[in-house]
């Protein structure tokens, strides 16, 4: 059946339970989320240490199943084969083979995918131009620094030509200059139209790149939306405004338009989306919890 629905990754009332000791007390990892991460954009997930990030990624690469609920990869149940075809995956932490250089470890890849022949060697040198590792393919990787074996590891998340990324922490530890190239990366990436599910806690960098985000807190989801919605704050406005000297900065808290003061831009404050963040989780912190 044809998939006909806008969204790359569906959950459905999804729920996970995990047995916890001799007697099986259930601890719920996740409780009835529902969530739709839409194609070709960058969708962050988002949230404090246990509050189900990883087991929802986990579900979506089929490593787990759920207790109840579905979730779907372009209509089809996470796990099987087709779905798993359609994903590229970079954990949190890769572990490569420090012996192999960058293009032996993306080629290994490539071979355990399916891929054969010219074929292959053509699609290896496409994915290391565009995480731009071209140059540095024939090191070995115990030569590598972080960024570097963040964007090999990227090189064979892409390797397959998946649909979806799901990216694990991508640039935790990067330093500004490699931070600033995956970001530039993943923009590429992003207007080839692949979908990028992006688990982060660097909020200032998912607010720079993330075009919707998902904030999990104890297995549920207590915020959704684009950026412009849920960063936007109506209680306040804010004025930029042409250098003024100290004497018309006092005159324009009286009479802004009467000395004829150049106003650049009005438009409506935001929130930062840390503020967002840390406000959405302390809610539900403080929310009676059902025994």
């Amino acid at each position: 059946m044809k998939h006909m629905d806008n969204s790359a990754i569906k959950l459905s009332n999804l729920t996970r339970d995990f047995s916890i000791g001799l007697r099986g007390y259930k601890l719920r990892a996740l409780d009835q989320v529902n969530l739709e991460v839409p194609l070709g954009g960058i969708f962050g997930l988002l949230g404090p240490n246990g509050s189900g990030k990883s087991t929802t990624i986990k579900i979506i690469l089929g490593l787990l199943r759920p207790s109840t609920g579905q979730c779907d990869i372009f209509g089809v149940p996470a796990g099987q084969r087709e779905a798993r075809s359609r994903i590229g995956y970079l954990p949190e932490t890769p572990f490569f083979y420090q012996f192999l250089t960058g293009r032996e470890l993306v080629r290994f890849f490539a071979a355990i995918s399916g891929l054969r022949g010219q074929a292959r060697e053509q699609r290896v040198d496409v994915v290391l131009e565009t995480v731009r590792m071209i140059g540095s393919a024939d090191r070995h990787i115990r030569t590598y620094s972080k960024g570097m074996i963040q964007r090999i590891g990227l090189a064979q998340a892409l390797v397959h030509d998946p649909d979806i990324l799901i990216l694990d922490e991508p640039m935790s530890g990067l330093d500004p200059i490699g931070t600033c190239e995956f970001i530039e990366i993943l923009h590429d990436l992003r207007d080839r139209g692949k979908t990028v599910l992006l688990a982060s806690h660097l909020l200032a960098r998912v607010e720079e790149i993330c075009d919707e985000i998902a904030i999990l807190h104890k297995g549920q989801i207590v915020c959704h939306g684009s950026l412009p919605e849920i960063t936007q704050a109506s209680e306040s406005t804010v004025l930029k405004l042409a250098h003024l000297s100290p004497e018309k900065e006092k005159a324009a808290q009286e009479a802004l338009r009467l000395i004829g003061i150049n106003i650049l831009e009005f438009q409506k404050d935001r929130r930062r989306l840390d503020e967002v963040f840390l406000a959405a989780v302390s809610d539900q912190s403080q929310s009676p919890q059902e025994s």
